[in-house]
């Protein structure tokens, strides 16, 4: 079984680099290239899509230099697997929270990303 921690840790890394070179290598190592990512803007496929959006949504955002942390631990029964986040800016102001979902393949990579904002009322 995928060590879901180790890959996602690996994802919030490369949303955290704002060097793209090194940004686009660690989304090599922890996305396949046809991802699919259902973010709070729509769905979206492909690893350099998921690179569009962390540039323009999470390291162009007015309230920058922001940070993405994970918040829990990773809950992964067999090849699904879910942790939660914090977003906050530069003033370690918090953003938003939420969590997300993922599915893992089995060479360990991220084939799919579910993002849930926000609270659940």
């Amino acid at each position: 079984m995928v060590d879901g921690s180790s890959v996602i840790d690996v994802f919030i890394e490369a949303i955290n680099t704002r060097e793209a070179g090194a940004r686009t290598a660690l989304l090599r190592r922890s996305l396949t290239a046809d991802v699919v990512f259902w973010g709070p803007l729509g769905r979206r496929v492909g690893r350099q899509a998921v690179e569009d959006f962390i540039t323009e949504v999470v390291q162009g955002h007015p309230a920058g230099p922001c940070r993405f942390s994970r918040t829990t631990g990773v809950d992964a029964p067999e090849e699904w697997a879910r942790f939660g986040w914090r977003f906050e800016g530069g003033d370690g102001v918090p953003l938003l929270t939420g969590m997300d979902v993922v599915h893992l393949t089995p060479r360990g990579a991220i084939d799919q990303i579910v993002v849930f904002a926000g609270t659940l009322n």
